[in-house]
């Protein structure tokens, strides 16, 4: 993994949606006197590394990693105990698995083999996190955590997301779109206590028209891939 590579493999509005990205979020974050510099610093890694996601880079998924615990942390600070416990316990470990999985399935320099997904895997999924989300569902009602219903739904889109970036699939991105979408209105609800939390809205605003144009860059991966085999 070359870093610098990596950065040279961006296209050009590639690199124009990351640098909105991150402006959005910086003046955002010197707007408001009530600053948290650990959201602008996870707002800023999770938007770099949505970036490289979408292009089935895996430094995506190494930033996905350090973002989680940034996030998670954050998470801690506000006692949205469901996003805390999501983050550190399944998103991190599942981009672990995700990095380890990309590695070993390469389709060319820089780029992760689309993998086509099947009725068979789709019903395991549904499966498997219809019973996550039903534990969770009892864990953070136990903590008492704030917006339980929302906070479950984000558990709900987050593990279908992470499985499915996992399992090379390009529909990882619909599902963290919806991911976002859960976030942004927790955020919100976050924000309507203590303004100092908005640029985490903006980040997901950001964060969503990423994994957006993410599933968008793996259709056209996959149908590229699929002509060339």
């Amino acid at each position: 993994m070359n870093i610098l590579e990596s950065i040279k493999r961006l296209k050009w509005y590639e690199g124009l949606i990351w640098l909105i990205s991150v402006l959005v979020i910086v003046v955002s974050f010197f707007v408001f006197k009530n600053r948290e510099c650990i959201t602008l610093i996870a707002s800023l890694i999770g938007v770099t590394a949505l970036i490289f996601v979408a292009k089935g880079d895996v430094l995506g998924q190494v930033l996905t990693v350090v973002f989680a615990i940034f996030y998670a942390i954050v998470s801690f600070k506000f006692r949205y105990w469901g996003e805390m416990i999501t983050y550190l316990g399944m998103t991190a470990p599942i981009a672990v698995g995700a990095v380890v999985t990309w590695v070993k399935n390469p389709y060319q320099k820089g780029e992760v083999k689309v993998r086509h997904t099947n009725p068979k895997l789709w019903t395991l999924l549904i499966l498997v996190t219809t019973v996550v989300t039903a534990c969770f569902y009892f864990i953070l009602k136990f903590f008492n955590t704030p917006n339980l219903i929302v906070s479950t739904i984000s558990i709900t889109t987050s593990f279908m997301a992470a499985s499915l970036t996992m399992l090379r699939s390009s529909y990882y991105a619909l599902f963290y779109a919806g991911n976002d979408v859960a976030l942004i209105v927790l955020w919100v609800l976050a924000t309507m206590t203590d303004i100092s939390y908005l640029p985490m809205v903006l980040c997901f605003v950001m964060f969503l028209v990423n994994d957006l144009y993410g599933f968008i860059n793996w259709e056209r991966m996959k149908k590229k891939q699929g002509e060339n085999y």
